[in-house]
């Protein structure tokens, strides 16, 4: 049996029909940049994560960055951010010409450390980035309990957290901002880049719409420097109608992950919080011979993904910050162990079957 870490197709044939039909309309009306189709998906999106405002962006990295530069981090500043992430999550912070200062994770969820994050504030701290990795929120009261301690402002990257919850509430409105991600694996994808910045902050959403569109109060009217970060009109269609059925998509991952957390033995499984709605954008579990058991799946046609397999503190990217080995060992040991499991809404019973049996007879009979 072949068995695909992601199967796209498999979601776009269930809904083939209505994604024509929302393309067809923006083809027919040149509604390619921004426009009604991205209007109505802002307005849907916010509504979905109880927030009351959301700008469309083309991707989550434009959402992180203009996010920061709209709450005004400058050359100077420090951002505290975690290094089991995408690296876009220190990029916006680059591109600010500030300094992303690293913190360690959490041994049990991968999720930021609080006690790492407060360790590393200085006087020129000046915001702390969460990342709800893996689709699971961060310890959001304690984190959010620093920031106001020490007058930072708290910004969610959300990226693989669509609809996920902390305490009954939905990620992105805990601090100044939510960023969201819409490449095509996301949990909600586009068919193409896209991104989103949630916030409650009338404020901080102007100035966000703004700096997506050159900068421009009016058009051919610059108030500052901007930039080319707007959503187009067909990823907004897209969206719009995949919204439709995200709370239905996200059950079914929850309910695949179950099925895992149930059958699997051999690997160290992935926390999940009880204050937590966990969406399992991934499935991600730890061997200490990962490269080993992806490479014997993979015989077994089973396709595994590595989600992050070098921390951001030891990308050459980052050298000049002197980073290295030991400086955050939680966070080296999961880059070090982690793999990511097939899971995606239409993964079948006898798929997940497949894996938890080849897993499983490799770990029982000391082939890893």
């Amino acid at each position: 049996m072949r068995v695909p870490f992601l199967d796209l197709n498999r979601q776009l044939e269930a809904i083939r029909d209505e994604i024509t039909a929302e393309i067809q309309w923006v083809l027919q009306n040149s509604s390619f940049i921004l426009g009604p189709q991205v209007t109505a998906f802002e307005e849907r999106f916010a509504k979905l994560h109880a927030t009351k405002y959301c700008c469309g962006v083309n991707s989550g990295t434009s959402a992180l960055h203009v996010t920061l530069k709209a709450l005004g981090i400058k050359p100077g500043d420090e951002v505290s951010v975690p290094v089991l992430t995408f690296v876009a999550t220190a990029w916006a912070t680059s591109y600010c010409g500030a300094k992303p200062v690293f913190c360690d994770i959490l041994e049990n969820t991968a999720t930021m450390d609080p006690q790492s994050v407060e360790k590393k504030i200085t006087e020129r701290t000046k915001a702390v980035i969460v990342v709800h990795l893996y689709g699971q929120a961060c310890e959001m009261e304690t984190i959010g309990d620093i920031c106001k301690k020490h007058d930072l402002m708290l910004v969610e990257d959300c990226a693989q957290a669509h609809c996920a919850e902390y305490r009954g509430q939905r990620v992105a409105g805990f601090g100044v901002a939510g960023c969201f991600s819409f490449y095509p694996g996301k949990n909600l994808g586009a068919y193409g880049e896209g991104g989103a910045v949630l916030t409650n902050d009338e404020s901080l959403d102007r100035k966000i719409r703004k700096l997506r569109d050159h900068g421009q109060s009016e058009r051919y009217h610059h108030d500052s420097i901007g930039f080319n970060y707007r959503m187009d009109g067909l990823q907004g269609a897209v969206l719009k109608v995949k919204l439709n059925y995200i709370e239905g998509w996200t059950e079914q991952r929850r309910l695949a992950a179950q099925k895992y957390h149930r059958a699997l033995k051999g690997v160290v499984l992935p926390g999940e919080k009880s204050d937590c709605r966990h969406v399992y954008h991934l499935f991600v579990v730890r061997h200490p011979n990962r490269d080993l058991l992806a490479h014997k799946l993979s015989q077994k046609e089973i396709t595994t993904g590595l989600h992050y397999p070098k921390p951001v503190h030891l990308q050459a990217a980052y050298a000049d910050l002197g980073g290295k080995r030991g400086d955050l060992p939680v966070s080296e040991a999961w880059a070090d162990e982690c793999l990511s499991l097939p899971l995606f809404p239409e993964l079948t019973d006898n798929e997940i079957d497949y894996v938890v049996e080849n897993i499983n007879a490799m770990a029982g009979a000391g082939q890893l």
